[in-house]
């Protein structure tokens, strides 16, 4: 099978899309819409996605490690707690102090 690595999907519209377990490794989702998204053990790994809309999607499980959220939209603090990991994540905001805080375990 092959794999399609660092594709570019700026301003990609995923809205209300199932991408559980899709792998978007490397890739650049840059303000990129997924309201709504069901991104369920997804595969974000080293993505770029900043002033992407994530507005309602779900993240549960998802791999952010390594992935550039910054200035991503409608980021909450109860979407991030529930994803895999955010080891080497850039992440802005008071968000990012208060996962450290409360879910270290995210950051390792």
């Amino acid at each position: 099978m092959n794999e399609i690595k660092e594709a570019n999907f700026n301003k990609g519209n995923f809205e209300r899309a199932n991408l559980k377990i899709a792998n978007f490794k490397e890739d650049n989702l840059t303000k990129s819409n997924f309201i709504g998204a069901e991104l369920i053990k997804a595969n974000l790994k080293e993505a770029y996605l900043e002033g992407a809309n994530l507005r309602e999607a779900n993240l549960e499980g998802a791999n952010f490690e390594g992935a550039n959220l910054s200035g991503a939209h409608y980021l909450s603090f109860g979407q991030l707690s529930k994803v895999k990991t955010l080891h080497n994540t850039k992440l802005n905001g008071d968000i990012l102090k208060s996962l450290k805080e409360k879910h270290p375990t995210l950051f390792e």
